[in-house]
């Protein structure tokens, strides 16, 4: 008898406005782990784990709203997001993410409650990760497959 083969789940990974300079953008808050850097932390953790891993850069809300529609489409799993730019106006993206059946985390690389900053979109998350720099996006794949281990 042939085993079941299991299908690796499928997450996208949204960075908001202005992460593409992550390393580079207030290094005192961020760190200088650059964007490329963080890439390939996070997709060498993804296949470690086996997850089929993408990330999408965007500076434009429409674009990541557009992309998080083709990828439920698509069969997507989970999602991942850091609003970062959007945080405080992505209400389209808000909107978004009330509208999709797949669970979504919230990330952030520093604590933004103790900066005084609120997030439109945090309600629509299942959860949010925030203030453990690069970590952070490692602990939201671990919440994400244990979220998915449930289900």
């Amino acid at each position: 008898m042939a085993k079941a083969r299991v299908r690796k789940p499928r997450l996208l990974l949204i960075q908001g406005a202005n992460m593409e300079h992550l390393g580079h953008r207030q290094p005192e808050l961020y760190g200088t782990t650059t964007a490329r850097e963080l890439d390939a932390l996070l997709l060498a953790e993804a296949a470690r784990r086996a997850i089929d891993l993408e990330i999408l850069y965007t500076n434009v809300e429409g674009e990541a709203v557009s992309a998080i529609y083709r990828a439920v489409r698509a069969g997507l799993d989970g999602l991942l997001f850091n609003p970062a730019g959007f945080l405080h106006s992505g209400f389209a993206l808000r909107d978004c993410l009330r509208s999709i059946d797949v669970p979504a985390i919230e990330i952030h690389m520093t604590n933004i409650e103790r900066r005084g900053y609120g997030s439109v979109t945090a309600e629509a998350a299942v959860g949010s990760i925030a203030g453990f720099g690069i970590d952070s996006y490692l602990l939201a794949l671990e919440a994400m497959l244990a979220r998915l281990n449930r289900a």
